[in-house]
């Protein structure tokens, strides 16, 4: 079975606006698949109708992996932890929910996240080991 790749919305948005990693797209071994929780955030962000057409085009181009309930509690603990350990305003704990849901949601499926947001990701292997590739 061929490996599944989700992209992060860091990486999506980079591709739209500078196309810098299509070469890199179109040589993925994986299957592609989308993130509810990177759709989501993306169409939080869609302020034009071109926006709006690239993100329909991305919704029906690739399933579609959602988060579970399990996920959510999951994502919780988590950032309780991170704020024990690294005492992080509210503000920063709302900044890295979605992306605690991204990850455990890709660790769920057995899947690679491909992200350009090295930072919060590796923070978040710290507490839940998942398949990152940073580009």
């Amino acid at each position: 079975m061929s490996e599944i790749v989700v992209f992060d919305s860091s990486v999506l948005i980079d591709q739209i606006r500078t196309n810098r990693h299509l070469d890199r797209m179109l040589d993925l071994a994986g299957v592609v698949r989308n993130s509810a929780v990177v759709l989501a955030e993306l169409w939080r962000g869609a302020t034009s109708s071109v926006d709006r057409q690239i993100l329909q085009a991305l919704e029906r181009s690739h399933p579609i992996l959602t988060h579970t309930e399990k996920n959510w509690l999951e994502s919780g603990r988590i950032l309780a932890k991170i704020y024990a350990d690294k005492g992080y305003e509210p503000r920063k704990l709302r900044d890295l929910h979605f992306d605690v849901l991204i990850a455990l949601t890709v660790r769920s499926y057995g899947a690679q996240l491909i992200t350009s947001n090295r930072a919060d990701f590796e923070l978040i292997r710290e507490y839940r080991e998942f398949q990152l590739e940073v580009w």
